[in-house]
């Protein structure tokens, strides 16, 4: 691996869009490259630039500071393009990485279709955080961002879920954490589970249990939090079964290997999965 040694010369920054990761909480996390970052840009891109224009500020950058969220991203669009191919532009969220479930991928992504360049800044996030301290393994993680407020849609969306990925990850208000857990125990088997709240913040908890005893611990809270699920091996959908290994035997898997990989992600009996072998 070979790694770009810090403190680039001024002729490695180019125009474009640059993605900042910026603290989740605690300010020591934010990098020396995305501080640069911040200190170059012309444009700052930010949900809330009350919050974000502190921590700009704090780096010595004199970048004008603009507002991009879920009102008003369509019309900031055309105006933030024409300067990222002039310049350079920082998008930054409330904190972590931008435009993971928030406004700012669409603002990415009509920076790819025009041909600008886009720079990730890598650093912190609420996701990989979550993931990283939970110590669930599995074959697949599934991000649900923040779930839908109505309950059949929230239910529907857990449900199908969990029948592709061995652990879910999604992001909860407080204030409808408690519920949210307790409905988790009635739909997964009362899984194991993690709730982060307020990561690498003064108040940090990260606190794994049983949904139905988390539910009532987290019936009232304070705080973002990140809830991370193991989904329990019974409720994947066995019925992908044959998907499964159809795929990895047109990846060239071996017939053992593949059947012991499906059995591990689906439940299902390695023996059943080893005799399906023929039939995918």
């Amino acid at each position: 691996m070979q790694y770009r040694v810090s403190g680039t010369p001024m002729t490695d920054w180019h125009a474009g869009l640059y993605v900042v990761a910026t603290p989740i909480g605690n300010l020591g996390d934010l990098t020396p490259r995305a501080a640069e970052a911040l200190r170059r840009a012309t444009v700052v891109a930010a949900e809330d630039t009350r919050t974000s224009g502190r921590l700009v500020r704090s780096t010595g950058s004199t970048a004008r500071l603009v507002s991009l969220t879920e009102h008003n991203v369509e019309d900031r669009i055309p105006q933030l393009l024409p300067q990222a191919r002039e310049g350079i532009v920082a998008l930054v969220s409330d904190a972590g990485t931008p435009a993971i479930a928030d406004p700012g991928a669409r603002l990415v992504a009509a920076a790819h279709r025009e041909g600008i360049p886009v720079f990730a800044v890598a650093g912190p996030s609420a996701l990989a955080a979550a993931l990283s301290v939970s110590g669930f393994d599995g074959p697949g993680a599934h991000f649900l961002g923040f779930l839908p407020r109505p309950k059949g849609e929230r239910t529907e969306l857990l449900k199908k879920a969990a029948t592709a990925a061995s652990i879910l990850v999604f992001f909860e208000s407080p204030n409808r954490l408690g519920k949210t857990l307790g409905e988790l125990a009635e739909l997964h088997g009362d899984p194991r589970i993690v709730v982060c709240r307020e990561l690498t913040k003064l108040h940090e908890e990260v606190v794994r249990g049983r949904a139905s005893v988390l539910a009532g611990r987290f019936a009232t809270s304070r705080g973002e939090c990140v809830v991370v699920v193991e989904v329990p091996p019974r409720e994947r959908d066995a019925g992908t079964m044959e998907e499964l290994l159809g795929a990895m035997k047109r990846a060239g898997a071996r017939r053992a290997a593949a059947a012991a990989e499906v059995a591990r992600f689906t439940g299902c009996r390695r023996e059943e999965a080893y005799d399906a072998w023929d039939a995918v």
